[in-house]
């Protein structure tokens, strides 16, 4: 079984400010182009490698993708693989778009 920790907009924003996560967006490359969370890395789903995950030592990774679904997809990856992986963005990008939240693009 997958171990998920859902996190919301609040807990992104906090783990942003404090510098404690890294959000890894799962989308596809033409969809982190055209607007991403400020920050996030760019690790797309469809050749996602667990072994790939960036790692930054202090930081917890996030995995985020449009709505959360990808992101949870990714999940189970990255723990079957053996990491210690366990939390994204319930809402994604869609959410922190929505709420009018600062985009990065490019």
């Amino acid at each position: 079984p997958v171990t998920v920790n859902d996190l919301d907009i609040d807990d992104i924003k906090a783990g942003l400010a404090d510098g404690s996560i890294l959000i890894v967006d799962v989308r596809e490359p033409h969809e982190f182009a055209a607007g991403h969370i400020p920050g996030s890395v760019s690790r797309p789903l469809s050749r996602f490698d667990p072994a790939d995950l960036p790692n930054e030592p202090g930081k917890k990774l996030v995995l985020s993708c449009a709505a959360g679904v990808r992101s949870l997809r990714a999940l189970e990856f990255a723990q079957s693989a053996g990491l210690d992986v366990d939390s994204h963005y319930l809402g994604g990008f869609k959410d922190w778009a929505m709420r009018g939240e600062p985009v990065e693009q490019g």
